[in-house]
C-alpha cells in the first residue's frame, strides 16, 4: 500500500506547494452540472498563476457520483468533488505529480486479498479471468466498447478522466454493462460503475 501511494501528494501538501509556487495565484471552483435525482455533480476548477493572467493557466474537472460513495461519505459528495477538482487543476498547472491525491487513491485502492472489483461478481455482473474466457461466453473484452448502445446525460469521470461505457454482447448469458476507468495500468484503475438491465431492457446504475 505504501509503495502504491509514493507517487501521490496529500491535499495539504499540494495546497502548500501551490502557495509556495504561485503566491499570487487564484483558484476557482464552479458547479456546472448537478442532478439530485440521478445523484451526480460535475465541478469545473480554474487556476491562475498570478493576478495579471486574464485566461486561466489550467482548467480541470471532477465528477461526483453518489452511488459510488461509501455511505459515510455520501453527505459530502459535493464538497469532496469541489476539492478534487481544485487538486486536479493545481496538479495540471504545477506538474511533477499525479493528478489524484493520496486521499482520493486511499479511498479507491482496495487490497486484492480483501476485495478485487475486477474478479468479484456484483449481482448478475459476471467476472472472467481472461479476455478469451469472456469472449467464449459471448462477452467482449474490456478493450472494446459500444458507445452507441448507451446515452447518458453526462459521462462519468474518475481521477483518470472520462470513463468508457462497455457492455456484454446481446446474446451473452449474463448481460452486464458499466463505465470503466480508462487507465491502462490495472493497479491504478478506478472502481467500475456497474449497471444492471431492467425489465424494459434499459440499463440503470447498480446500487
Amino acid at each position: 500500500m505504501a509503495a502504491f501511494m509514493d507517487g501521490y501528494e496529500g491535499n495539504k501538501e499540494r495546497t502548500d506547494r501551490w502557495i509556495a509556487t504561485f503566491p499570487q495565484g487564484r483558484l476557482e471552483a464552479h458547479i456546472i452540472e448537478f442532478n439530485a435525482e440521478k445523484g451526480y455533480v460535475l465541478v469545473q476548477a480554474k487556476a491562475w498563476r498570478n493576478q495579471t493572467e486574464i485566461d486561466p493557466a489550467g482548467i480541470d474537472y471532477a465528477y461526483g457520483y453518489l452511488a459510488a460513495y461509501p455511505d459515510k461519505m455520501k453527505r459530502w459528495m459535493v464538497e469532496d468533488s469541489c476539492t478534487s477538482a481544485l487538486m486536479r487543476v493545481m496538479a495540471l498547472v504545477m506538474g511533477n505529480t499525479e493528478k489524484a491525491t493520496k486521499e482520493v487513491m486511499a479511498a479507491i485502492k482496495t487490497p486484492a486479498a480483501d476485495y478485487d472489483y475486477w474478479t468479484t461478481k456484483h449481482g448478475d455482473v459476471p467476472s472472467y479471468k481472461t479476455s478469451a474466457e469472456a469472449e467464449e461466453s459471448g462477452t467482449p473484452s474490456f478493450g472494446s466498447s459500444d458507445d452507441s448502445a448507451w446515452s447518458a446525460d453526462a459521462t462519468p469521470l474518475c481521477v483518470h478522466g472520462a470513463m468508457r461505457w462497455n457492455q456484454s454482447k446481446p446474446d451473452a448469458i449474463k448481460p452486464w454493462a458499466g463505465y470503466f476507468c480508462s487507465e491502462k495500468v490495472k493497479e491504478k484503475q478506478c472502481r467500475p460503475n456497474w449497471y444492471v438491465r431492467t425489465s424494459d431492457g434499459t440499463w440503470k446504475p447498480q446500487v
